[in-house]
């Protein structure tokens, strides 16, 4: 194959005589790296892709959406990639960035993993952390035209920054990248989750590596916090950027190494023990962004916790918990029906594994131990999601639907409405239900209810209480494509259950079902709240006299769990009351500030 050769300033030359070991490079900065990311990003701007914004509108892909191509730098792990590969050629194409494709091939072949699905291109690189230097897929027109787009890297390492450059001609997409001013930014894909409708999450590292004072450097892009929201909005179709404090311990700052979007409504969230390592800020920052942002559809976004395991000794990243490396469940790629996760040790994985199958029902889920004698790359900073990268298909079939909650109705049929795309326009959709998912599903014809904004709606008939129902939605382009939601349907699907009802005192009772925590409180104060149908009234604080200190919420109650926050930090110290008055009664929990 013809070596891809990328050109080089000399600027660029002196900034990597470093990396004549590439493999040893960590996920951040090595020893005296910052003190070169001047020049570095003097270099940048001499290279010459597509560095003004789209003039269509742009959208940000998700994760769980279709993939083309997984890409990958051959680096340093061997073992771990052999494994990678080996699963994601199942679901698409791999693309392997490497210094010889005849000594990949040679150890590929040699281990016994196929080549069926794979290319290879020579290129320089850097260190194998391409999740951050590669390119984000994005459409333009939400499904019309592929295209990707690129960030300045925030590591001095010139050959990783041109890869998304190499990939792109070889796909031939096009490739926009934020160069020039006034549209230079610094990113990187580890800190960056989408829901692939407007909403992005991070961490105020971007912030930080964009207001112009680098600590060697006097070229990082200078920006206040709108004008970045801006340039991403451009680029990217970002209208909501959420940011949350940096963890002080995960050395990196990227988003990836604690949670991950599974759908547009749910995030997977790591935990640490009470207390622990960087468990308290991220509980904080749960606290912050469950007071502030619901899903897209308006609600309180959906929770699953997965444990954060310790090292062999039992230490936890951060003193005085120890030095051990950052261990994440959450750091997993999504490779269309297939989720690939790093493990490290048994007693941990199999509840980490479970979780994940669970959440996700239907995935393929393959594990790769990233914390193996030669093969660990978790020391580095990173695990899979770092060191893995996904380009989307060129002709996607998008569905986006809010899934089904909870409901005690058993007389009328139940309504899904899904948006579904296809740049040829929708030729036909169906919802499949069942009660069993032994037994065959049965379809229902969707038509199209919202030229405007390609809403299809369909309705599951009726079920008598105690039923629960699972179901996937299958859209047909005109073109032929057929896509389901979701994708692994109908293996997977969405569930929802038709609820026995319940007498006003058994319903009353159960609002309180958990205690509010911490108790005592000095701070951000979570107050679980479950209903069992939806509820009118007011949920309030007293003092110890009965004067009211704070209105919670004031109005409907949504069925089902939810989780209230106050901020008690400076509240008088003394026993206060948590009141819940609703339509069909009044309960009360006491609370105690410190």
């Amino acid at each position: 194959m013809k070596k891809l050769i990328l050109s080089v300033t000399l600027l660029s030359i002196c900034l990597i005589s470093f990396a004549q070991e590439p493999n040893i490079l960590p996920i951040g900065f090595a020893p005296g790296e910052e003190m070169k990311m001047d020049a570095y990003l003097k270099s940048r701007v001499n290279r010459t892709p597509i560095t003004t914004p789209p003039t269509l509108p742009v959208r940000s892909a998700a994760q769980w959406e279709e993939s083309q191509a997984l890409v990958i730098t051959w680096t340093g792990f061997p073992s771990i990639h052999r494994q990678i590969i080996a699963a994601a050629q199942l679901e698409c194409k791999v693309i392997i960035h490497c210094a010889d494709s005849n000594a990949v091939k040679s150890d590929l072949i040699s281990n016994g993993i196929p080549l069926t699905n794979v290319k290879y291109i020579e290129v320089p690189f850097n260190s194998i952390w391409i999740r951050d230097y590669a390119a984000n897929t994005c459409y333009l027109n939400d499904v019309d035209s592929l295209i990707l787009v690129d960030w300045i890297y925030n590591r001095p390492r010139p050959d990783d920054d041109d890869i998304p450059l190499a990939y792109s001609s070889l796909l031939g997409i096009p490739l926009y990248q934020t160069l020039v001013s006034p549209n230079n930014l610094m990113n990187t894909g580890g800190n960056w989750m989408v829901d692939g409708i407007e909403t992005a999450f991070a961490s105020k590292l971007v912030l930080e590596e964009n207001d112009g004072a680098g600590s060697y450097s006097l070229a990082y892009p200078n920006h206040t916090e709108p004008v970045i929201n801006s340039i991403t909005d451009n680029f990217l179709g970002i209208n909501r950027y959420i940011k949350m404090d940096v963890l002080p311990y995960d050395g990196i700052h990227h988003i990836d190494m604690h949670m991950k979007f599974l759908d547009e409504k749910t995030i997977l969230l790591g935990e640490f023990p009470t207390g622990i390592s960087d468990g308290p800020q991220i509980e904080a920052n749960l606290a912050y962004v469950m007071s502030n942002f619901n899903d897209p559809w308006g609600n309180p976004y959906k929770i699953i916790r997965i444990p954060m395991p310790p090292s062999t000794s039992g230490g936890y990243a951060g003193s005085p918990f120890g030095s051990a490396s950052y261990r994440t469940y959450s750091n997993f790629v999504i490779v269309n029906k297939t989720i690939i996760m790093p493990v490290y040790r048994q007693e941990y994985d199999t509840t980490a594994v479970r979780i994940i199958k669970q959440s996700m029902p239907g995935y393929k889920v393959v594990t790769i131990d990233a914390d193996n004698s030669g093969a660990n790359l978790v020391s580095l900073g990173g695990v899979i999601h770092c060191i893995t990268h996904t380009v989307g298909v060129s002709d996607p079939l998008r569905i986006v639907h809010n899934n089904l909650s909870d409901t005690y109705n058993s007389t009328t049929p139940y309504q899904v409405d899904a948006i579904i795309q296809h740049k040829s326009g929708i030729a036909n959709a169906q919802v499949y239900w069942t009660t069993d998912t032994t037994m065959p599903y049965s379809s229902v014809a969707m038509t199209l209810t919202s030229v405007s904004t390609d809403t299809w709606t369909g309705f599951i008939p009726a079920q008598p209480a105690g039923t629960q129902i699972f179901y996937y939605v299958q859209g047909q382009a005109n073109s032929g494509k057929q896509q389901v939601r979701p994708m692994p349907a109908p293996d997977a699907y969405w569930q929802f259950r038709v609820l026995m009802s319940v007498g006003v005192n058994e319903n009353l009772t159960n609002i309180f079902s958990a205690s509010v925590y911490p108790n005592p409180s000095h701070g951000i104060t979570c107050i679980p709240f479950t209903n069992e149908r939806q509820l009118t009234g007011k949920l309030y604080v007293t003092d110890i006299t009965g004067k009211l200190v704070k209105v919670i919420h004031d109005g409907n109650f949504k069925t089902g769990k939810t989780n209230y926050f106050i901020d008690t930090h400076e509240w008088s110290p003394g026993v206060y009351s948590i009141v819940a008055e609703t339509s069909e009664g009044t309960k009360t929990q006491k609370l105690l500030v410190k």
